[in-house]
């Protein structure tokens, strides 16, 4: 989208390729792949502190760094080589849910609302100043991976409207007394138990979606919850996964176990 908008990228940092999926062959980053289909060069340091990612950034000559769920904190060394600094894009609304699980966080929470916001970066965890927010309401049924993937859009035009009007934008600091850290999301989790109550149940069940999913006890053993919903004071299982299997009506698989 930014190229499309007229804004030239002179290089896309990106994570190295790692092993995936059930077979752990190696896989290129998603973020790789559209950048060589736009004929873009791709840099992927194992770690952005390197003394050559610095260097290999820094010739690029970038006016602006633009920062999207990169995964590592990034130094001073880095975020000072752009004239304009940089620029991150949240996918929450800050400074509520900072860190690495906010569409995650802002689920299993039970909030109403999220959103993205775009913020000034500077050496510490989602802490700068934000230059603009877009505010979302979250389904009553909506799981992580489709808040993601709306949320992803919604960032990436505000991004454009952002860049739009840089010059123009005024950034405004954080209330850092009221942020909330979204800390990563744990296998342990996904363990559900009947007993912890039908809105925890969906909570968890939508907001631990695709890892590390969960899972509740039945006769067939523990079975991964894919979708569901709240019927009173029960969660009821609609789509189910056994173990190797493929997804499957909960009737289907668990009958009236």
């Amino acid at each position: 989208m930014l190229q499309a908008a007229g804004h030239e990228i002179s290089l896309v940092v990106t994570q190295p390729d790692r092993p995936a999926g059930r077979g752990m062959k190696v896989a290129a980053p998603p973020v790789k792949v559209a950048a060589q289909e736009m004929g873009l060069p791709v840099y992927q340091p194992e770690r952005i502190r390197e003394p050559e990612a610095l260097e290999r950034i820094g010739a690029a000559s970038p006016d602006l760094l633009v920062v999207v769920a990169y995964g590592q904190i990034i130094p001073r060394s880095v975020l000072s080589l752009p004239r304009l600094g940089a620029i991150n894009v949240h996918a929450s609304l800050l400074p509520r849910w900072r860190g690495a699980a906010p569409i995650n966080r802002a689920i299993l929470a039970g909030d109403r609302e999220t959103g993205v916001s775009i913020m000034k970066m500077d050496e510490q965890l989602d802490h700068g100043p934000v230059l603009a927010v877009r505010v979302t309401p979250i389904g009553e049924r909506e799981n992580a991976v489709e808040l993601t993937a709306r949320l992803a859009e919604m960032g990436a035009e505000l991004l454009v409207q952002t860049l739009e009007n840089f010059d123009h934008v005024r950034p405004v600091d954080q209330d850092h007394a009221t942020a909330t850290l979204a800390r990563k999301l744990s296998k342990e989790e996904g363990e559900l138990e009947w007993g912890m109550g039908a809105e925890e149940i969906d909570r968890r069940a939508r907001g631990l979606q695709p890892w590390p999913g969960a899972t509740l006890p039945t006769p067939r053993g523990r079975v991964k919850i894919l979708r569901g919903h709240v019927e009173g004071d029960r969660y009821v299982p609609d789509v189910v996964q056994l173990p190797g299997k493929k997804p499957a009506s909960a009737k289907q698989v668990l009958g009236d176990a």
